[in-house]
């Protein structure tokens, strides 16, 4: 597509955008440090290709988008042809039932994400300065394709608020979700947050931590060159048996362990459970500049509270050393809420081709974006922060 003298091109291969053109898109702070968002580095996405966690037989067919303004890459997106709705964390098996019970055909869908990662950040990645032209040229250039080529739908998933902003005003569909998060409240240390819970959910958390530390090992956090390739054995074993239990399926190939250690490592945090030296259990955590975000969890063996130490708290104490601002641990678990993770909204945008059936998912949405605010607004009253000096002697 050429518009305005910009020029929309799919690409089968990242190779063929290359990685300083999609690095200069996706992450220009790198060049200060760490990125902002880990999933959208060319690294991460490149290691989902090359380990064939994306292709042929994924459901995820990769075919990403640049958009080019007199000989530069202005804009990327991550944008993958779907052949189902596994990965996604943002739902819509109901919408995709009910455009075939009524005779349409749902899939091949658009959909432009970091596969099997309910992670926000941008979606629509654009060089400094081409934000506004950058993401009008993604979005219509990714319709303009969708349409000609008879796709049913386009979605945007996981992106911030302000592409969700920019999306409505260009005609998409707001959607509106939920997950917990851990907000660093320029915490010293983990006793400091503690301090800022009712006596009684701090007492919790102490009994919990407490009650995993009696699994009869050691616990080691674990990043850049501290982590091993033998390391990547023990993840692997976590990971397929959470993912069978999960998925039937798990989404990501060993392959995709192996090019994380060779290319991804410096943005790992890897929380391992140690019992006899043999790891037993493991939290993996990706590490962003602003941001802990903790992805998968796996055990082989069953040790009462161990769950929440690896993946709460220990990342709560790693983000507070390391000064950074949230822990993000994922999608769904009100049982987060007690251990100091608080609801916050997330946000996609969707586009349906057939008029009747978007004006439909149109009203749908409006509801659910209000039973959403209700929802949050409601289980934030019932986080574990102390509303009044009276609640810390309870």
């Amino acid at each position: 597509m050429t518009q305005d003298q910009i020029t929309v091109t799919l690409h089968e291969r990242l190779s063929d955008i290359g990685q300083v053109a999609w690095d200069a898109c996706a992450c220009p702070e790198t060049a200060e440090g760490r990125p902002d968002d880990p999933f959208t580095t060319y690294r991460f996405l490149k290691a989902l290709e090359d380990s064939r966690s994306v292709g042929t037989g994924s459901g995820w067919q990769p075919h990403y988008l640049s958009a080019e303004q007199h000989g530069q890459i202005i804009a990327v997106a991550p944008l993958y042809l779907k052949s189902h709705s596994q990965g996604e964390y943002i739902f819509d098996h109901n919408w995709a039932h009910a455009y075939e019970r009524a005779g349409g055909r749902y899939y091949p869908k658009f959909q432009i994400a970091v596969p099997f990662t309910p992670a926000t950040g941008r979606r629509l990645l654009t060089r400094p300065g081409y934000e506004d032209t950058g993401r009008a040229a993604l979005i219509e250039g990714a319709r303009d394709v969708a349409l000609r080529n008879g796709l049913s739908s386009l979605h945007i998933t996981f992106c911030t608020q302000a592409e969700s902003e920019a999306g409505a005003a260009l005609g998409l569909l707001p959607r509106r979700s939920q997950q917990y998060h851990w907000i660093n409240r320029g915490y010293a240390d983990f006793d400091a947050f503690l301090a800022d819970l009712s006596s009684r959910k701090r007492k919790a958390i102490r009994k919990e931590r407490a009650r995993a530390a009696e699994f009869g090992g050691e616990i080691v956090t674990l990043t850049g060159d501290q982590i091993l390739p033998e390391h990547w054995d023990a993840v692997w074993a976590f990971y397929q048996d959470t993912g069978a239990r999960k998925w039937g399926t798990p989404y990501l190939t060993r392959a995709f362990f192996t090019r994380a250690h060779e290319t991804l490592r410096d943005d790992i945090l890897l929380i391992l459970a140690l019992r006899n030296g043999q790891p037993i259990a493991g939290a993996l955590n990706l590490i962003g500049a602003s941001a802990l975000y903790g992805r998968y969890w796996g055990a082989i063996e069953d040790h009462p509270c161990l769950h929440f130490e690896l993946c709460y708290y220990r990342a709560i104490e790693f983000a507070i050393a390391q000064g950074l601002q949230r822990v993000e641990a994922g999608a769904q678990g009100e049982h987060k809420l007690a251990r100091g993770y608080l609801p916050v909204a997330t946000h996609s945008l969707h586009w349906l081709r057939d008029p009747g059936f978007a004006e439909a998912v149109a009203q749908y949405l409006k509801a659910e974006r209000a039973a959403v605010d209700q929802d949050i607004d409601i289980l934030t009253s019932y986080g574990p922060f102390r509303k009044t000096a009276q609640e810390d002697h309870e």
